[in-house]
This record gives structure tokens, sequence and C-alpha cells, in this order.
């Protein structure tokens, strides 16, 4: 498969990022903020034991084996989904989209330049500093007043 490939599927992830709070956020008025991003979660899981039980090659054992940080995946995402269904009613997902997009990749970037949690090692360069000078210049603008 290509690196286009690739970027294709991570810009269709990002639409369902993008959606995603806005259906929660909706929920919530119905259920409750934690409660939404409870159903979100118990959903998602539900789908992804679907999965695992239909295709999955791997196995459970290696939680045994496995360090703190690498159980704070769940936790994180609960993090980020919960702020976006308090913060996207009142600034609008647009906005709240560009502080996020600028976060990961001011984040990934400097992940990337240290290879954090083992990943490879992708140097900092002129190129992704601009980039994401301009993602924060585009953050800005969108944010508004």
């Amino acid at each position: 498969m290509t690196n286009l490939f690739f970027f294709l599927t991570m810009f269709c992830a990002g639409i369902t990022i993008a959606v995603q709070p806005s259906i929660n956020a909706r929920l919530a008025q119905r259920v409750g903020v934690l409660e939404s991003s409870c159903i979100s979660f118990a959903v998602g899981t539900l789908a992804l034991l679907v999965l695992v039980l239909l295709t999955g090659k791997g196995s459970f054992r290696g939680l045994v084996d496995a360090t703190w940080w690498e159980w704070t995946g769940g936790l994180l995402g609960a993090t980020f989904v919960t702020a976006t269904i308090v913060v996207v009613p009142r600034i609008g997902t647009a906005a709240a989209m560009s502080a996020v997009i600028a976060a990961q990749l001011i984040t990934g970037i400097a992940l990337d330049q240290v290879g954090a949690f083992g990943m490879r090692v992708v140097p900092v360069d002129a190129k992704r500093v601009i980039g994401a000078l301009l993602l924060l210049a585009g953050a800005a603008l969108i944010k508004g007043n």
C-alpha cells in the first residue's frame, strides 16, 4: 500500500473526528456530558469487540506484560471526547477542531523528533516548522474573536 493510501485513510478518519463531537454533544443534551462520553466509548468498544471476534489476529494475553503508560490510551481518548462534548457547543466545531489539529501537529512533530514510545525518528526540518506555524495561523484565523 502506498503512502497516499495511508494519508487518505487518515484524511477520512479526520472527517469522523470532526463529526463525532457534534453527535456526542447532541447526545449529551439528552443524557449528560459524562454519560454521553461513556455511551460513545461503550458503542465503540462493542464495535471493536465484534471486529476482534470476527477478524482479530492478536491476543489479549500480552496485556499482562504491558507497562502502565501503554494502558493510558483509553484515558486520553476519554479526556478528548469529553472535552469536545463540552467545548464544541460553545465555540463551534471548526474552532475546536482547529485547536485540536494544531496541538496534534505540534505534539506529533515533537514526538517524531525524539522517536517517542519506540516509534521511528523523523527529524524536525524547516518545512515542518513552517507547516506548523501556518497551521497555528490558520487556527487563530478560524477561532475568530
